[in-house]
């Protein structure tokens, strides 16, 4: 894990379950209103890494890239920890830019929920002046990168949340 001064962490995750751990370490951090914004080319882990912040919250079901359907909402579970919130899982690859996004209305679940959006970039940026932008880089050798950008609160929050993960390298 290597850090900055200026909000932002990388994290090389060496294996499926490091990506998993991350996440789960992530989801047990998140809150009611955060948004998280996924961005990597395709097979980067982008969904593995939500499926991981879903075991973090605790949420119900099967976590599946939600590319069809644009988005899902998953609900935490009866052993989830307390105070834990419902994922909304948003594909936005489909998605034509920020007025397709708005036409969702995710504002109705912003407020209750964790919002994490795959391929968000410069589509979800508008739903939140607090976010986590997390890119994730896939390499040759199929070990991945993630750097982590803290925007607005988060980039002071970004640290403490970073101090509860499991050390990857």
């Amino acid at each position: 894990m290597t850090g900055a001064t200026d909000g932002t962490v990388e994290l090389d995750l060496y294996t499926l379950d490091d990506t998993l751990a991350f996440g789960a370490a992530l989801g047990r951090a998140l809150r009611a209103g955060d948004v998280v914004i996924l961005t990597g080319s395709l097979g980067a882990g982008k969904t593995a890494l939500t499926k991981g912040i879903a075991v973090g919250l605790g949420v119900q079901g099967t976590v599946l890239s939600p590319t069809f359907v644009l988005a899902r909402v998953h609900r935490p579970g009866p052993d989830a920890r307390a105070g834990a919130v419902p994922l909304v899982h948003v594909d936005a690859y489909r998605l034509g830019g920020a007025l397709e996004l708005d036409d969702l209305d995710l504002d109705t679940d912003l407020a209750r929920s964790a919002v994490v959006v795959e391929w968000g970039e410069g589509v979800a940026d508008q739903l939140a002046d607090d976010r986590l932008t997390i890119a994730l880089e896939r390499r040759p050798d199929d070990t991945r990168r993630a750097r982590l950008t803290g925007i607005g609160a988060w980039a002071q929050r970004l640290p403490s949340v970073v101090a509860g993960m499991p050390a990857t390298d």
